[in-house]
């Protein structure tokens, strides 16, 4: 059985609902403004269809310094999902936020969830 720690209980207070699921295409990205901070939440679509995955970074470029991330192109590198960065084209992976070109350039992660039809994230 799983405890819960105060982290928990705090994140739990930070869950904001976002938008229905169907407002988010597979394989793009959106920007929502949650708890004060631009969040780039994006769906990347599973072999069948049936369990999309999805990732919330920050939306700001650390690059540019653009609030961009939500517009730029969703795929792969390898084993992972990235997104490439629209002005430079630098790639964040998807799971870690790290610029795979320059780790230095990490973007920030947030938890992301769906339930109820409706895409939740804690910022």
């Amino acid at each position: 059985m799983r405890t819960t720690t105060v982290d928990d209980a705090l994140l739990e207070t930070l869950w904001q609902p976002v938008c229905s699921v169907d407002e988010i295409w597979p394989d793009t990205g959106v920007c929502a403004l949650v708890n004060h901070q631009q969040v780039a939440i994006f769906r990347v679509r599973s072999p069948g269809g049936a369990d999309d995955a999805w990732f919330a970074l920050g939306n700001r470029d650390p690059k540019s310094g653009a609030n961009v991330l939500s517009r730029g192109l969703v795929g792969s590198l390898g084993d992972r999902l990235v997104v490439a960065a629209p002005i430079f084209k630098q790639h964040h992976d998807l799971a870690s936020g790290e610029c795979l070109e320059d780790p230095a350039l990490r973007v920030p992660v947030y938890p992301v969830r769906v339930a109820d039809g409706r895409v939740w994230v804690a910022a």
